[in-house]
């Protein structure tokens, strides 16, 4: 086992080293009370950096005798861990970096919890409460920063993409890191990982020392996507909606590299809010792009969009194949249309306020047997609300693929059934198909079960 057994205890960084007593013995209680195993298995994914492993019940039971707690003192708290991944630690000492991240989690899940359910006395559930409340823990966590030109790239794509896909990331990480601009990405490795790496080199060729890497990850996912050595700013939303709302309202464009179903989630989210129509002028650079060996990818991609959501959606997007200077170009170019928009809109450039998020793509989807089989998918509805539940649908594979809960309900009830008109449902049997022969859905050499079946 990959353990480091004796227990360690770390002071705070950041917000949570300087705290009340009354807000020191909130975090300790609550620490210990229903969001205990929340808390516990982020820290892991924190402390499991540079795993492997991407199935969330493996790295649970692999360390099930990892346990931490928050230390009470008159000065404030420490944390203590026991039973942690060695991988975590430099000669007996917790890595800096790591350390950081601990509070953050801390930060995250308990702490702006708390503050979140005192603002909103338990009901985050109108439109505009949950834009605030995604506005709130990201100005906890210090991503918002005022006065700063639009230069935030969010990058989205598979963990788990081949060496030719990931280097092609790193190029074009390292293109836009030249041109000033900083990454906001998933946190995890694969396309994750490579544009954070490559704009780090890029940064520092143009002596840009304070580069931003902001990984956006939230509590169901990160046990199988660890957040990269990388990251120098990590946050974990409460869900994954507010952690697609978070990336979309800070960002000011989006490169999507290739990857699986939660790529082609995240790519019906943004369209499907990019497609509403009281967005309709507001700019927003959207590329996908991938080395040759990916034009497949894309095209399956391109080729589903067209069946399912039509000609206006694709517009919303250009693909760029094998080019990552055109693609740092582009965005470059992108950011001034941005800026311009927001100067004459008023908008702030440390968050899009004006950018309009219907309540259908902020609350929260349980991936159930019943609420996979309800889901409304045919031809008769308008094409945002389309890309919604097809949004859907592809978290509920997401779920079935690599966490926990949605892995344990596929074992007790069998696989989810998503259902919808024929005219839909091939198209997208196909590009899951398409999926699954190019490797994926899982890690490179593992066979992939699914955890789903289309029905007509």
């Amino acid at each position: 086992m990959n353990k480091h057994i004796e227990i360690s205890r770390i002071t705070p960084h950041g917000r949570m080293a300087t705290l009340s007593q009354m807000e020191v013995n909130q975090l300790k209680e609550d620490s210990e009370s229903g969001i205990y195993s929340i808390y516990r298995r982020c820290s892991l994914a924190v402390l499991n950096v540079g795993s492997v492993v991407d199935d969330t019940k493996q790295v649970l039971e692999e360390y099930s005798d990892f346990d931490i707690r928050v230390i009470q003192q008159e000065r404030g708290i420490k944390l203590e861990v026991e039973n942690a991944p060695a991988r975590a630690f430099v000669d007996g000492e917790m890595i800096n970096g790591i350390q950081e991240h601990l509070f953050s989690v801390l930060r995250d899940i308990v702490y702006a919890r708390n503050e979140l359910e005192s603002l909103f006395k338990l009901n985050i559930k109108s439109q505009n409460d949950i834009t605030n409340a995604v506005f709130h823990i990201l100005r906890n966590a210090n991503v918002l920063q005022p006065n700063v030109d639009p230069n935030l790239v969010v990058c989205w794509g598979g963990h788990s993409i081949s060496r030719v896909e990931y280097d092609y990331t790193k190029e074009v990480g390292h293109e836009l890191g030249l041109r000033g601009l900083n990454i906001c990405t998933g946190c995890g490795p694969g396309a994750m990982k490579g544009p954070m790496k490559g704009a780090t080199i890029g940064h520092n060729k143009q002596r840009i020392y304070n580069g931003r890497y902001i990984g956006m990850t939230e509590p169901g996912i990160i046990a199988a996507e660890s957040p990269n050595p990388i990251v120098n700013e990590l946050v974990i939303m409460p869900d994954i909606e507010k952690r697609l709302e978070g990336f979309v309202r800070t960002g000011h464009g989006i490169v999507v590299f290739p990857g699986g179903a939660g790529t082609a989630e995240e790519i019906l989210y943004i369209l499907g809010v990019l497609l509403n129509p009281a967005n309709k002028e507001l700019p927003f650079p959207l590329i996908l792009s991938g080395p040759k060996s990916s034009e497949e990818y894309f095209k399956h991609i391109h080729h589903f969009i067209e069946k399912t959501l039509g000609f206006e959606a694709q517009q919303r997007y250009k693909i760029i194949i094998g080019d990552p200077a055109l693609v740092a170009r582009e965005m470059k170019s992108g950011m001034e249309s941005v800026k311009e928009f927001r100067r004459t809109n008023s908008d702030a450039y440390y968050y899009n306020w004006i950018l309009e998020v219907d309540n259908e793509f902020q609350k929260p989807f349980i991936p159930s047997h019943e609420n996979m089989l309800q889901l409304q998918i045919n031809t008769d509805m308008e094409t945002h609300h389309l890309a919604a539940n097809l949004r859907r649908a592809f978290s509920g594979i997401v779920a079935g693929n690599v966490k926990e809960d949605g892995i344990q309900t596929i074992e007790e009830h069998g696989l989810f059934e998503i259902r919808g008109e024929k005219k839909i449902m091939q198209p997208l049997d196909n590009l899951l198909e398409s999926f699954v022969q190019q490797g994926r859905m899982k890690l490179p050499g593992s066979k992939y079960t699914p955890c789903y079946k289309i029905v007509t």
